[in-house]
C-alpha cells in the first residue's frame, strides 16, 4: 500500500448545473423564441405545453399526461388526485427529496416509512408490507437514481389490498420493469424537470396516468380546480396553480426530442464504468433490480469500510484530488430525521397533521430501519450525465481504483 496521493487531474467533468453538462441549444432557443413572439405565454391559451404533455404521454403509453410546475407539484398533484382524507397514511421512502414528502403533508396525510434494500436503494414489498395499516390510502415508489422499484412483486401486494400505487420517477425517465416504462405501472407517475434531470427546462414536472377519473381530478389540481371547458365551470375543491409556462413547455417540448438519446447515452457510459469497476475490492457497482433497465440520474457506489479505509467519506476525499465531486451518505440522513418530521413543523405550533397519527406510524426508532441507515452509510453519489465522454468515465474508473487501492485496509 502507497501513501502517494494521486496526481492533480487536468480533466474536468462536465456539471449538469451549467451548459458544460447540458445539451441545451439552438433547438430550446428557437422555440423559446417562438413563444415569446406568439405573445401568449401562459399555458391556458398557449400550445407549447399542450404539445409537450402529450407527446410525452404518447412516448411512454400513457392516455393523460398533464405538465406542471415542479416534481413537487407533480408528486402534489397525483396525492391530491387521490383525495385522501386527514390523516389517512402514506407509505413512502425515506430516501428521497423532500419534495416529495411534502406534499402528503399539505394534503393532511401522514408519511408512514418503509425500510430500503441496502444494494439497491428502494424500497420493496416486503417492506411496505410491514408499514401498511388500516389508514393505508396509497403508497409512493420511488425509482431511486433511476433504478426501478421491484414492480411485480410491489404491485400484486398493493392490488391484493385495493391500494393505489403512485411511482415517483423524479430521477427515472424511461427506466422500465419488466420491458414497460416505469410511471405506467401504478395509478400515476410523476416526473421532474429539474435542473439537473435527465431533461429540463428548469423547473417543472408531468404527470401520466391511464384513469380518466384521475386524469380529471389532476388537470383541475393543476388549474386551482377551475373546469376550463365546462359548460358552467366553478372552482370544484380546494387547489392550487400549478400550470407550466409556455416558456418552459418550450424548452420542454425541445429537450423531450432528445430524451432517447440522452437515456441511451447514459445507460452505454454506465456500462463502461461498471466493467471498469468489476474487480475493485470495496467498492460495489451499482446493482440493477432484477428485470428493470437502469437510465442512471447519477452512478452510485457502495464502499466497504472493512476493506476501503473510512468508507464512502475516504474514497470521495481522495477522488476529489482527482477532481471528481462525489457525495458520500447522499442525503447525509433519513427524511424522518428532518426537522419537519422531528420537530413537527409544520403548521403553525399545531403539529398538524401529526396529530391525526396513530403512534406508530411516527416510531422513527433506528433499528425499524436497518437497510435505510445501511444504504446511507455506504452509498457514494458520483455526477453523471449524457455530456460525459468515454475518456471522462475512463478518468472516473481509474482515479476510484487507484483510490480504492491507495485506501486498502
Amino acid at each position: 500500500m502507497t501513501n502517494a496521493a494521486i496526481a492533480p487531474s487536468t480533466i474536468t467533468l462536465p456539471s449538469d448545473q451549467d451548459a458544460s453538462g447540458r445539451n441545451l441549444g439552438a433547438r430550446e432557443i428557437a422555440m423559446v423564441s417562438q413563444a415569446i413572439v406568439s405573445g401568449t405565454l401562459t399555458s391556458t391559451k398557449g400550445t407549447f405545453v399542450s404539445d409537450f404533455q402529450k407527446r410525452f404521454a404518447r412516448m411512454l403509453g400513457a392516455a393523460h399526461g398533464y405538465a406542471c410546475a415542479s416534481g413537487t407539484a407533480a408528486v402534489h398533484t397525483a396525492i391530491a388526485a387521490l383525495d385522501p382524507e386527514p390523516g389517512d397514511e402514506i407509505v413512502t421512502s425515506p430516501i428521497t427529496d423532500m419534495g416529495a414528502l411534502a406534499p402528503i403533508l399539505y394534503q393532511a396525510a401522514i408519511p408512514t416509512f418503509a425500510d430500503v434494500d441496502p444494494h439497491t436503494y428502494n424500497i420493496t414489498a416486503a417492506s411496505i408490507e410491514r408499514a401498511l395499516s388500516p389508514k393505508t390510502k396509497a403508497i409512493i415508489v420511488t425509482h431511486l437514481f433511476g433504478n426501478p422499484c421491484e414492480m411485480g412483486p410491489i404491485m400484486q401486494l398493493a392490488r391484493s389490498r385495493g391500494i393505489p400505487v403512485i411511482e415517483d420517477c423524479a430521477q427515472a425517465f424511461l427506466a422500465t420493469y419488466d420491458s414497460a416504462y416505469v410511471g405506467t405501472l401504478g395509478a400515476i407517475g410523476c416526473f421532474s424537470l429539474q435542473q439537473g434531470k435527465h431533461i429540463t427546462c428548469g423547473e417543472g414536472g408531468i404527470v401520466v396516468t391511464a384513469d380518466p377519473a384521475l386524469a380529471r381530478r389532476m388537470n383541475l389540481f393543476i388549474n386551482k380546480a377551475w373546469g376550463y371547458g365546462d359548460p358552467d365551470p366553478d372552482h370544484y375543491f380546494l387547489a392550487l396553480n400549478y400550470r407550466m409556462s409556455e416558456l418552459q413547455g418550450a424548452v420542454a417540448l425541445a429537450q423531450l426530442e432528445k430524451l432517447e438519446t440522452v437515456v441511451q447515452r447514459r445507460e452505454d457510459l454506465a456500462d463502461q464504468l461498471t466493467r471498469m469497476l468489476s474487480d475493485v475490492a470495496g467498492v460495489e457497482a451499482p446493482v440493477v433490480t432484477a428485470n428493470g433497465v437502469h437510465t442512471y440520474w447519477k452512478y452510485c457506489v457502495r464502499v466497504d469500510d472493512a476493506l476501503v479505509r473510512d468508507g464512502a467519506v475516504g474514497l470521495a476525499r481522495a477522488l476529489r484530488e482527482s477532481g471528481i465531486f462525489t457525495v458520500p451518505r447522499y442525503i447525509q440522513k433519513p427524511a424522518f430525521m428532518c426537522e419537519v418530521f422531528a420537530k413537527r413543523r409544520t403548521f403553525g405550533n399545531s403539529g398538524f397533521p401529526f396529530t391525526l397519527a396513530r403512534p406508530e406510524a411516527l416510531d422513527y426508532s433506528r433499528d425499524r430501519f436497518p437497510g435505510t441507515f445501511d444504504a446511507l452509510e455506504h452509498v457514494l453519489v458520483i455526477p453523471w450525465n449524457d455530456r460525459f465522454t468515454e475518456e471522462h468515465v475512463a478518468h472516473i474508473g481509474a482515479s476510484i481504483r487507484e483510490a480504492a487501492a491507495r485506501l486498502r485496509v
